[in-house]
């Protein structure tokens, strides 16, 4: 590599990182214009509200998974690019506050998550509001990834949201207790394990959009494989998490059967959702 190729190189970080930061930015600011009634200033810093400052963490972690995807998809040159990137980057900021909205709706719809955060402070509300924004931004991120256009983009979008929501119903279903009942009742440990859950999904859900399109059959054949393979690693996960990293006990008791619900154990739970997601993608590869 010669010295000029090099200052092109360093050049085009240079580019490519300022126009992230602008985007986070703009993110930070659409947060704000979709959320006119929250004052983040005040929730972070006066009332050192901890279930705001998690939900609102899953959001720029989300938002930066959803922008990642057009940094790093194929390059047509430094111009071109950075125009991709402004009009990817503002979709993608845009589809992931139109999905927090639905869901809130639909993924967390047994109760007011806006009241259990800002009012009530539980912070396993503000743990489940992260991982759907966390799963939302990894279904942002395979529905922009790659070569396609805007309106495959949006398929993609609403697609994998729809198959995101449908999801978190089937895993709800499957567990021996009601999440949304528990979450507002302040369980803070069933929060963290449902988050885990939605961003194993969401990042399952990814890895079946995340190709180049080429036919609408293929991409709904590559996404519709992995879904189910995530559907069987969730209970298995959760088996796996008694059986191995919790000897002994069982998962139930140790998040809902106890006075005090035992945080550490969902965090393990959590873990064993998105690495086994993680390892199924890695497989799949």
């Amino acid at each position: 590599m010669g010295f000029t190729d090099l200052l092109n190189g360093v050049f085009g970080t240079l580019v490519y990182t300022l126009a992230g930061i602008a985007l986070i930015v703009i993110g930070k600011l659409a947060y704000q214009v979709f959320n006119p009634g929250v004052n983040v200033k005040d929730e972070l810093v006066e009332k050192d509200n901890l279930a705001f400052a998690v939900a609102h963490m899953g959001y720029f972690v989300g938002l930066l998974i959803s922008i990642g995807s057009v940094l790093t998809g194929p390059s047509d040159g430094l111009l071109i690019d950075i125009i991709n990137i402004g009009i990817y980057g503002l979709l993608s900021i845009l589809l992931l506050n139109l999905a927090i909205i639905i869901n809130d709706k639909l993924i967390l719809r047994k109760f007011d998550i806006k009241k259990e955060i800002i009012t009530d402070r539980n912070v396993g509300s503000g743990a489940a509001e992260a991982g759907a924004a966390i799963a939302t931004g990894l279904v942002i991120c395979g529905s922009l990834y790659g070569e396609g256009t805007i309106w495959t983009a949006l398929v993609f979008w609403v697609v994998g949201q729809a198959v995101l929501i449908a999801t978190s119903f089937l895993y709800n279903a499957m567990l021996p207790y009601d999440i949304h009942d528990h979450i507002e009742k302040d369980n803070v440990a069933v929060g963290v394990g449902f988050a885990g859950a939605l961003i194993a999904l969401g990042n399952l859900i990814r890895n079946g959009l995340v190709s180049d399109f080429t036919d609408w059959s293929e991409s709904a054949i590559y996404l519709g494989f992995d879904v189910v393979v995530g559907l069987l690693m969730l209970p298995i996960a959760r088996w796996g998490t008694d059986k191995i990293l919790l000897p002994g006990r069982r998962l139930t008791d140790e998040i809902v059967n106890q006075d005090k619900p035992n945080v550490g154990a969902a965090i393990l739970e959590a873990f064993s959702y998105i690495g086994g997601s993680v390892l199924i993608c890695w497989a799949l590869a």
